[in-house]
């Protein structure tokens, strides 16, 4: 299995960068992710944690589909987490960490974290010459999309 994580500044409300983490609202999480192209709820829970919702993802000209389900949850006026996981292709589990501190009332510490677990033996292979590329580019990417909303 391979993690990767990076961590940034937002300059920009908690509640702000939240709203575009949580999966709340479709048009929010397109700005940045936009490769996901919808996303249904399947399952719901009360405590959030277990539910489960069915995103599609658009990769080059296919649109792949699977159900990305709630691994943990806080959501508090100081600090937020989710984390989710899925499988995709059948090829690799995927988890995603979100976590959020509340720095001042406009800026807010943001780590993301990912790891990729290779269910094939071949595909192993492929992770080693993996880098972080695709984290620091969405860290940056909810960073900007955060700042520019909150002016």
């Amino acid at each position: 299995m391979k993690e990767w994580s990076k961590d940034i500044e937002i300059d920009a409300p908690i509640e702000v960068v939240w709203s575009y983490l949580d999966g709340s609202s479709l048009d929010k999480m397109k700005q940045i992710m936009p490769q996901v192209v919808d996303q249904k709820a399947v399952k719901i829970t009360d405590e959030v944690v277990g539910s489960v919702y069915r995103q599609k993802y658009k990769e080059g000209k296919r649109i792949e589909e699977y159900d990305v389900e709630t691994l943990e949850y806080r959501n508090t006026t100081d600090e937020k987490r989710l984390k989710v996981g899925f499988t995709l292709a059948n090829m690799f589990e995927i988890t995603a960490l979100y976590e959020l501190k509340k720095i001042t009332d406009n800026k807010t510490y943001f780590k993301y974290t990912t790891t990729n677990n290779p269910l094939k033996w071949f595909i192993k292979l492929f992770l080693v010459f993996a880098s972080d590329k695709v984290v620091v580019q969405f860290t940056e990417r909810v960073r900007k999309v955060a700042e520019t909303k909150n002016t």
